[in-house]
C-alpha cells in the first residue's frame, strides 16, 4: 500500500462487512486520507453502531447517510461531501453497497431481479454520475496524464460469479439475479473505463473474495465456507489498488490482482 496515496474516498456500504473494513484500514494507514467519507442507508441504527465508534475517535471520518437506489439520495449525498471537501475533488469512489438473493433460475422473480439489479447495478452508474465532478475535480488537483487510484478513480465492487465464462459454484449457488447484476456491473465499469478515461478517471471491476460476511454466510454451502476473513480480502484489495495504472483501467481483477474472465 506505499504506492497509495489517497486524499479523499468515499465507500458505500459502509456499515459492516467489506465496507466498514475498508473504512478501518483507510483510516489506518501511515499516512491516511484528509478525509474518509462512510455511506450506508441508516447511519443512525443499530448497525451503524460500531462505524459511529470509529467517527468519534477519527476527526477525518463523516458518515453520509445514501440510499443507493434513490437518486435524491445520492445527489444529497454529493451535496454534502463537496462541502466537505470545499476547493478539493473526490479521490476514489468505490461503489461497494450490494445484495443478494438465493433465488434459483426457477423460482427467479420481476421483483427480486428488479430489486437486486436496482441496487448493484443502477446504483453505482447513478453514484459514477452524480460523483462525476467532484472525481474530475480531483484529477484537475493532481496534474499529470497518468491514471491511477491516488489520482481519481471508481472501484465497482463485482464478483467472480459475475464471470460468464466461468460460472463458479453454479450447481451450489445460482443466486441468478446476483450473478446477472454482477455480469451487468462489469459491463457498466467497461463502459465508465472508456467514458471517463478523458477525465482522468480509472475505473475497474474488483472481486473481493468469497468473504466471512453476512452476504459471504449466506452462501455457505455446508462443505464450504468463505475462506477470507475481512482483513485479508481488504489487505489484498488494497495492494491492487496500489499497483493499478492506466493499463488496468476497464478490467474485472480479484483481490489477489488476478485478472478474472468476463
Amino acid at each position: 500500500m506505499a504506492g497509495l496515496r489517497v486524499h479523499s474516498v468515499l465507500v458505500t456500504g459502509a456499515n459492516r462487512g467489506i465496507g466498514l473494513g475498508l473504512v478501518q484500514h483507510f483510516l489506518g494507514m501511515p499516512n491516511p486520507p484528509q478525509w474518509v467519507f462512510a455511506a450506508c442507508r441508516a447511519p443512525t441504527g443499530q448497525r451503524a453502531q460500531e462505524l459511529r465508534h470509529l467517527a468519534s475517535k477519527h476527526c477525518n471520518l463523516v458518515i453520509i447517510p445514501l440510499e443507493v437506489t434513490d437518486p435524491a439520495s445520492i445527489k444529497a449525498a454529493a451535496a454534502q461531501v463537496g462541502e466537505h471537501l470545499g476547493g478539493s475533488g473526490l479521490t476514489l469512489l468505490i461503489n461497494n453497497a450490494g445484495m443478494v438473493i438465493l433465488n434459483a433460475l426457477d423460482n427467479e422473480t420481476l421483483e427480486d431481479m428488479a430489486c437486486v439489479y436496482t441496487t448493484n447495478t443502477i446504483g453505482p452508474l447513478l453514484m459514477g454520475q452524480e460523483f462525476l465532478p467532484l472525481l474530475k475535480k480531483a484529477d484537475q488537483g493532481r496534474p499529470g496524464p497518468a491514471l491511477s487510484c491516488s489520482k481519481a478513480a471508481i472501484i465497482n465492487m463485482s464478483s467472480y460469479t459475475g464471470s460468464i465464462e466461468d460460472l463458479n459454484l453454479f450447481d451450489t449457488a445460482q443466486i441468478v439475479s446476483y450473478r446477472c447484476s454482477k455480469a451487468a456491473l462489469n459491463m457498466l465499469t467497461k463502459c465508465q473505463s472508456l467514458r471517463y478515461k478523458e477525465d482522468g478517471i480509472l475505473c475497474i471491476a474488483l472481486h473481493p473474495g468469497w468473504v466471512q460476511t453476512d452476504m459471504g454466510n449466506m452462501g455457505d454451502t455446508g462443505s464450504q465456507k468463505p475462506p477470507l476473513t475481512v482483513d485479508e480480502s481488504v489487505q489484498g484489495m488494497l495492494k491492487v489498488l496500489s499497483s493499478l495504472s492506466e493499463k488496468d483501467t476497464g478490467t474485472f481483477l480479484s483481490w489477489e490482482g488476478k485478472v478474472i474472465p468476463w
